[in-house]
């Protein structure tokens, strides 16, 4: 069996990492690197359980223009980034390359379709993926070439969600999982999904009726409040539905690349941390 791509959701990881850690871990000025710390050991303690064969780290941009467009509401009630994790934002990808790793961005999508699309082009050249993030949207990509690591607090590693995690976590497949989105809603993405249909609701319709669009169109057979919410705003779920899906940035299948322990435990020894350097060093 091939080694897997691993592509790390880099924001989620290091906002994860930057709430996770005590911002008293920090370099020899003060600033601190806990965000830094936390999203380097997080793709070390992967990359030393699936030896993957390269690492991609995914950036994008916070929210995009046509997902902005589409729905103005999108991420507005998202703070603003703390400068202290600003500070190590900006010193996150040097720390990644020298670690063998390899980062990409783009400013006119976000990092998650970055994930989706590099996925995609791994299953078409016949490897597998592993996709590192928090972010539940991700378990749209899952399926049998594709396993989605999703981070967890409190615990040292992430949970392997492939399609049958997704169908006993929300109860409807991985391709369903856009339009669960659209009636649900994400409380994180600032989408409110159809009024009065939570996630058992969404999940029962979309298992009676396959996708959103038969959704839609059954509504005159449901309870009056949930054929209300589904006729009122059909035009409305089905935008939700597009800002939720992923997609596809054009980009390359990624080459083998390997851990560099001597630069990154350089990298990391710059940036005041130890444990990391040591643990890299001595191999």
């Amino acid at each position: 069996m091939p080694a897997p791509l691993l592509l790390v959701d880099a924001p989620a990881c290091l906002y994860r990492a930057f709430y996770a850690l005590p911002d008293t871990i920090t370099d020899g000025d003060g600033n601190p690197v806990n965000a830094l710390l936390g999203s380097v050991n997080q793709v070390l303690w992967c990359v030393e359980k699936y030896s993957p064969r390269a690492v991609v780290l995914c950036f994008g941009a916070e929210a995009a223009e046509y997902r902005k467009e589409a729905y103005p509401a999108y991420h507005a009630e998202r703070p603003d980034m703390p400068g202290p994790l600003e500070w190590q934002w900006s010193r996150a990808a040097g720390l990644y390359e020298a670690l063998g790793w390899q980062v990409v961005t783009t400013g006119d999508l976000e990092a998650d379709d970055l994930l989706g699309s590099f996925a995609e082009i791994e299953t078409a050249a016949g490897g597998r993926t592993l996709i590192l993030t928090g972010d539940r949207d991700m378990f749209q990509c899952a399926n049998s070439t594709v396993t989605v690591l999703l981070q967890r607090a409190r615990q040292e590693g992430p949970d392997e969600v492939g399609p049958a995690q997704v169908e006993e976590i929300y109860g409807i497949t991985p391709e369903q999982v856009p339009d669960f989105i659209a009636l649900r809603g994400d409380p994180s993405d600032g989408l409110p999904g159809a009024k009065g249909i939570g996630a058992k609701t969404a999940a029962d319709l979309l298992r009676r009726k396959g996708d959103l669009e038969h959704v839609i169109l059954g509504a005159i057979r449901e309870k009056p409040s949930v054929r209300k919410a589904l006729i009122e705003q059909a035009d409305e779920l089905r935008m939700f539905r597009d800002v939720a899906t992923l997609r596809t940035a054009d980009v390359a299948r990624p080459p083998d690349g390997s851990l560099d322990r001597e630069r990154g435990a350089e990298a990391a020894l710059a940036l005041g941390m130890g444990r990391p350097a040591r643990r890299l060093a001595e191999g």
